[in-house]
């Protein structure tokens, strides 16, 4: 029987631990990944802080809200691309892929993840083409028609730019990092950031392998559904957002009560989550017994039973098979099988003396279907995902304007720059590495490496799982509010930098009308007739 298990393991593990070891093929993804965020990092801090010096403060909202979009269509194509490759064996072109008799659905399977690489590193190539036919300056959106107001500004950088040869950027800093400190809007909006970006990292940084674990979905199925019903959502809300601040001229203060508010109901949505559960896979031994009965996990080892006591099995492979009674089993030995037929992912095994059926006690490779239930509790949270999405997004682009708005001109590069690190530095590093600690914590059965070494989890208790992946981000997100709600507080009785922006176009506007107006009245008066004193005067 333990010769005979070993034809019913055809995979074991992509590579062995003693390859892992002494491979260096990692340094040049680790590099890679750096060069390309030294590349991308000053987009969106000199980016935004651009559209916002620019752009009419009506209308910078909508910009802004259009390069989110872009930054999140980037995804939508990129997990689609995964997707695909997900479904490639990793192995693909060395390997005969028909003698492999594990599935996208296994969680042995490695996909096809160099594939990406190389056609997203051709595309960047051809992306950053058009970057060198940008002109070096623009002139200010709304005043190119007018020749006095060109010259000032031309002026006004002409003395900056003297100011600046002869100070140093390094003078300007220090002043400038001081007044950021000691700005409490800007320092509690970095603090919200860091709290939900520690939540979105951890949610979407697992969500793939929550699907799976929770519905019973592939890797490439899971990205797939990502993709389809939680990017475009964002998208749309950030032009929506966008759109409603152009539209009704939002302030900075109604801006941080839409976004607040707006941020809170998607909260209170998201506890709806909690409710679209499916039980753990009946695995034989290990979340069942072998006569099918749910019991505790950790009871001890209850991998044998008297039908397979005597196949002398090992414990720790996982090659599990599901039987006709509807129960999977770890593996075909575990399961009592004793003879095999067919090749590849069509094996069938039979006469397992652990399947009793009234038919002939048959088993197939992998696990057992969840069933319909299993199914409609997926599209609900799919739906619920959508949804709450939307809404996340169209708040996202009010609150980023509080961001923008409540800091000086001069410091929007830095201020949007030292967000961006915080966000990174805080949650982006730190997130996925004590969040999988936790969901590790979780590991029914961890697979073994070809020298004995531990591999990667195989399955999870998903009752547990479920709790840590969406508890830990709703207590991130919930303790978030706190400093929200004393941005508003202090929104009430402080005039923000962001909110003379408006009100000095209108100024300039103001002071070209009341111009015109005194030619006019020059005109119809009679007392200017000498056309010397006219000049003068205008």
């Amino acid at each position: 029987m333990e010769n005979g298990t070993q034809i019913f393991r055809p995979t074991e593990e992509p590579s062995a631990c003693v390859k892992e070891v002494k491979s260096l093929m990692w340094v040049y993804v680790l590099v890679g990944n750096v060069i390309r965020g030294i590349g991308e990092t000053p987009i969106m801090p000199l980016g935004i802080s651009y559209i916002e010096d620019f752009a009419k403060s009506e209308n910078s909202p909508l910009y802004i809200g259009f390069i989110e979009t872009g930054a999140i269509i980037g995804p939508l194509i990129g997990l689609l691309l995964a997707s695909f490759c997900a479904n490639v064996y990793v192995d693909t072109g060395s390997v005969n892929t028909d003698d492999l008799t594990i599935t996208p659905t296994d969680t042995r399977w490695v996909g096809a993840w160099w594939f990406g690489f190389l056609i997203c590193a051709g595309v960047n190539v051809l992306t950053a083409i058009p970057f060198f036919f940008l002109p070096k300056t623009l002139p200010k959106e709304g005043q190119m028609d007018n020749d006095d107001v060109l010259k000032t500004d031309k002026e006004e950088k002409h003395t900056d730019e003297v100011k600046k040869e002869k100070d140093g950027i390094t003078k300007d800093f220090l002043p400038y990092m001081r007044s950021l400190l000691f700005n409490p809007v800007y320092m509690l909006f970095i603090l919200i950031s860091v709290l939900q970006f520690n939540a979105f990292v951890n949610m979407m940084s697992f969500m793939p392998k929550y699907l799976e674990q929770q519905y019973g979905k592939s890797a490439s199925d899971a990205i797939f559904l990502i993709g389809i019903y939680n990017l475009p959502p964002i998208c749309i809300g950030y032009v929506v957002g966008g759109l409603i601040m152009k539209k009704f001229k939002i302030t900075v203060k109604q801006a941080a009560h839409i976004g607040c508010w707006l941020s809170l109901l998607e909260y209170l949505l998201y506890f709806l989550c909690f409710l679209t559960t499916c039980q753990n896979s009946s695995v034989a031994g290990l979340t069942t017994s072998y006569e099918g009965i749910q019991h505790d996990f950790y009871v001890g080892n209850t991998a044998f039973a008297d039908c397979n006591m005597a196949c002398n099995c090992p414990t720790k492979i996982w090659d599990p098979v599901c039987g006709d009674n509807g129960l999977s089993y770890m593996s075909a030995c575990l399961a009592g099988c004793e003879k095999s037929i067919g090749s590849g992912i069509n094996m069938v095994f039979q006469n397992c003396s652990c399947i009793q059926t009234s038919v002939n006690s048959s088993a197939v490779l992998g696990l057992c279907n969840r069933g319909h239930d299993c199914d409609m509790m997926l599209q609900y949270f799919l739906i619920l995902s959508t949804v709450s999405s939307f809404i996340y997004s169209l708040a996202a682009i009010p609150g980023y304007m509080v961001l923008l708005r409540c800091i000086k001109s001069e410091e929007k590069s830095l201020g949007v720059g030292i967000h961006a690190f915080s966000t990174r530095v805080f949650a982006g590093i730190p997130a996925p590495i004590y969040f999988g600690a936790l969901v590790d914590s979780t590991c029914l059965h961890w697979g073994t490496l070809k020298c004995g070494e531990p591999g990667a989890c195989r399955i999870y208790d998903t009752t547990n799982f479920r709790y840590i992946y969406l508890g830990l981000p709703a207590a991130l997100r919930g303790s978030s509010y706190i400093p929200a709600l004393m941005i508003l507080f202090i929104l009430r009785k402080r005039r923000l930098p962001g909110e003379n922006v408006s009100s000095g176009i209108v100024l300039v506007k103001k002071k070209l009308t009341g111009k015109d107006n005194e030619y006019t009245d020059m005109q119809q008066n009679p007392k200017f007739v000498n056309d010397e004193e006219m000049k003068t005067k205008l």
